[in-house]
């Protein structure tokens, strides 16, 4: 599996910023809020996030090219969804942890954590990967993958509180 990566200044700029706002709600709201973590997950979000996602996106389409036919936008929205897996959610969780100034909290119980959180949210996740990967125009995934990431942020924060 071969990913290719390509530097666009606006996947850059959005994935800073709406990652960053999507986990900025959740600290937000679970009283946990700090310029650290703020910085760091604008940065995961606009550094890593934005060049992944769409990298991996791409790969999808020359997998699976976008085509009629329900079994094929399945498949397409299955391989999106096999990407934002427990490890990646995980791997999110630690990034949470670390920027919050907690890499004493980070231990392989947020795997755990992580594989629960998936579980829960697979119906809601793969119908909005279905969405993405089959009805919203090729160069607005990664915006639209990111809207929802910004959403399920929310989601992980509040999920490694309550399925500790």
């Amino acid at each position: 599996m071969a990913l290719r990566f390509h530097f666009h200044p606006r996947n850059h700029l959005r994935g800073l910023l709406i990652y960053a706002a999507g986990d900025t709600a959740a600290a937000l709201l679970l009283h946990q809020f700090s310029a650290g973590r703020l910085a760091g997950m604008a940065l995961v979000g606009g550094l890593l996030y934005s060049l992944e996602v769409p990298a991996y996106f791409s790969w999808i389409d020359r997998r699976v090219p976008p085509a009629p036919g329900l079994a094929r936008r399945l498949v397409r929205a299955a391989l999106s969804l096999l990407y934002f897996n427990p490890l990646w959610i995980a791997r999110h969780m630690l990034f949470i942890q670390l920027f919050s100034g907690h890499a004493d909290q980070i231990s392989t119980a947020l795997l755990a954590v992580a594989l629960r959180s998936f579980l829960l949210n697979v119906p809601v996740s793969f119908t909005a990967n279905y969405l993405i990967q089959n009805h919203v125009a090729p160069r607005r995934r990664f915006l639209a993958s990111a809207l929802f990431s910004g959403l399920m942020a929310v989601y992980y924060a509040l999920s490694a509180t309550w399925l500790k």
